[in-house]
């Protein structure tokens, strides 16, 4: 089955219903790894935001508007996709590093999007990364 009917065939008839029968809802965190399988398996598109305040205050459309313009690894916000293959080919231990110590990412937001002109919309997620230093808590060992 490929995604935009793996996606046809989910339960609701609204993107939010759709996700939520995926367990990917609003203030929900996900695994990064399982959100990246799911988007992959459904045709979802999903934005890692690293400003909280960004993530929140704007639609996608605004954003992408915003930094239309600025490389994809200087932007606030990057594609899954590219996060994940950035991160594997830049640390070798990044896989096994994740299954000890999952990556859990906030849903902000869902909706849909137009990716380019003339393109059929296409649902998406937001997420916000975690901070650093929530990282470095979820690292440490207890004494």
């Amino acid at each position: 089955m490929n995604n935009s009917a793996a996606w046809a065939a989910l339960c609701g008839t609204t993107v939010r219903e759709k996700l939520e029968s995926l367990g990917i809802g609003t203030g929900r965190t996900f695994d990064i790894l399982v959100l990246d399988e799911t988007a992959g398996r459904y045709g979802i598109d999903v934005f890692l935001f690293f400003e909280k305040d960004l993530a929140h205050s704007h639609t996608i459309g605004e954003i992408m508007d915003m930094f239309r313009d600025v490389s994809e690894y200087e932007r606030p916000y990057i594609n899954i996709d590219a996060f994940l293959r950035f991160t594997r080919e830049n640390d070798p231990s990044f896989a096994q590093t994740m299954r000890e110590f999952p990556l859990m990412v906030e849903i902000v937001s869902s909706g849909e999007y137009q990716p380019g002109t003339g393109a059929k919309t296409v649902p998406f997620v937001t997420g916000l990364m975690p901070f650093l230093d929530e990282l470095d808590a979820a690292g440490e060992s207890p004494e």
